[in-house]
This record gives C-alpha cells, structure tokens and sequence, in this order.
C-alpha cells in the first residue's frame, strides 16, 4: 500500500523479537485492507520459527490508534459489509489471541475505539503518558461491541462500562494503568522504548515453551471467541445503517470539512 493509504512494516533482529508496526495518517485509524494486513502479519509472525516474541506498535508520535476509518463506515450500505467490517478488528484480536507468541504492545500516544482493543489484545503492554484512552462509539450510534471480550478480560466489567457509557471523556494512562490495560506507563517515548526493548529481548532468551504454554494459560477460557466476535460484528454491522449513526458520520466529515 502506498504512504497515503498507510502500511504495516516487519522488522525482525538477531535476537528473535519481531516488531510489528502500522501507520495511516488519519490518525492511525485502521481501513479494512490494513485490519487484514496486520491480522496476517501476526499470524505470520506466530508461526515463525526465528520470532521469539513480538512487539506490536503504530507509527508517529501522537495517536496509537484512532480506531475504525470513519471514511469507510460511511461506504457501507447492508447489514453483510457492515459485518465484514467490523470482523476487521476480531481478526487481529483473534491473531492475537490463538497468536502463540508472547506479544507486547506499545501505546505511545491516544486510543481510541479499536485502538483500546489492540491494547487489550496485547499479552503485555507498555505506554507513555500521553496515551489516553477513550471508548466514543455510543457518540456515533454504535458500541464497543467486538472489542469488549478483549478489553473487559483486561479491566472488568466495572471500568469497561465507565469507560463506554463516558463516551465523551478520555481517561488517563495512569487510569488506564490502576485497571489493567498497561502494566507500565513511563514519561516519554524515549523512556518508553527502553523498557519495550529491554523485556522484549529479556522474554526472547527465555525457555521458547514455556512461553508458549504460558501464552495458552494467559488465553484460558476465550475457545468461543472466534464465534462471539463473529456475533458482536454482526450488531456493529446493523447499527452502522442506522439514522442516527449516518447523520453522526455525516456530521463529523461536515464539522472536519469547516
């Protein structure tokens, strides 16, 4: 894909870390073709031999990711794209979850939407203290539906629904820390990188099965994920065509238009 239509980049080192990064220029916001391409790269990255572990990150300094293509959800005219859609985001968790690496994520900046779950589907996960989150999409007709598995098995049910029925709020990194989702925050993406790196190439030179078998323990009872995210599209995909929701989209492309 070109620089405007964003990309996933693999860079593999000596040691066995993978690092998986994806950039678009919205703000990191993810269209279908790249949902694809990153849910390939880390199946791939899986089942390679030479990859110990993998680091997952976005390109840029400010946004991690701003969730779905809004630009995208505007195209969508039946209930099955709709669907198709928004399997774009269970398929990387999904990457994630049967993934039988260990992954760790690194969130330098905001996550919105999405953003949150590929956070959540991190087995470890790192940020700065820019990185705010926030669940908006009840502000556009919609809910955290495919996400929620990932991000309620990290935060529980009591922070997820602060987080989605706040619709409006971003919650802080520390926030974002005392519930679970990042297991460090650190001052700046310098600061940042260090410790990713630092436990990256620490878990590379551990026991390659026992990381494995520790990866099956840290998944335990999420079996019917694959049909549960399959459901959860498929209401995300419906309430996309509602009224409400085409006027919120509409209204956004408008206000950004100004």
């Amino acid at each position: 894909m070109s620089a405007e239509n964003g990309n996933i980049s693999i860079a593999n080192d000596a040691n066995g870390v993978t690092t998986i990064s994806f950039f678009h220029p919205a703000q990191n916001s993810l269209p279908s073709e790249l949902l694809k391409q990153l849910a390939d790269a880390i199946f791939n990255a899986g089942n390679d031999p030479e990859t110990k572990v993998i680091v997952l990150k976005s390109g840029g300094d400010r946004t991690f990711c701003a969730g779905a293509s809004f630009e995208e959800l505007l195209q969508i005219k039946d209930k099955e794209a709709g669907a198709r859609f928004f399997e774009g985001f269970s398929n990387v968790i999904s990457a994630c979850r049967k993934c039988p690496k260990i992954i760790i994520g690194r969130v330098q900046g905001k996550a919105v939407g999405g953003g949150v779950g590929l956070a959540a589907a991190a087995d470890y996960c790192f940020a700065s203290e820019a990185a705010s989150i926030k669940l908006s999409e009840l502000t556009i007709g919609i809910g955290p539906f495919v996400i929620a598995p990932a991000v309620i098995r990290k935060i529980g049910l009591s922070a997820f629904s602060q987080l989605t029925i706040k619709a409006t709020d971003f919650q802080t990194a520390q926030w974002a820390r005392q519930n679970g989702l990042y297991n460090e925050v650190y001052e700046d993406v310098q600061a940042l990188d260090v410790a990713v790196y630092e436990l990256a190439e620490k878990l590379a030179s551990y026991n390659p099965a026992a990381l494995i078998a520790l990866k099956q323990v840290l998944w335990e009872g999420t079996a019917d994920w694959d049909d549960l995210l399959k459901e959860r599209a498929a209401i995300s995909g419906e309430l996309v065509l509602s009224e409400f929701t085409q006027q919120a989209l509409h209204s956004f492309f408008n206000n950004k238009s100004k």
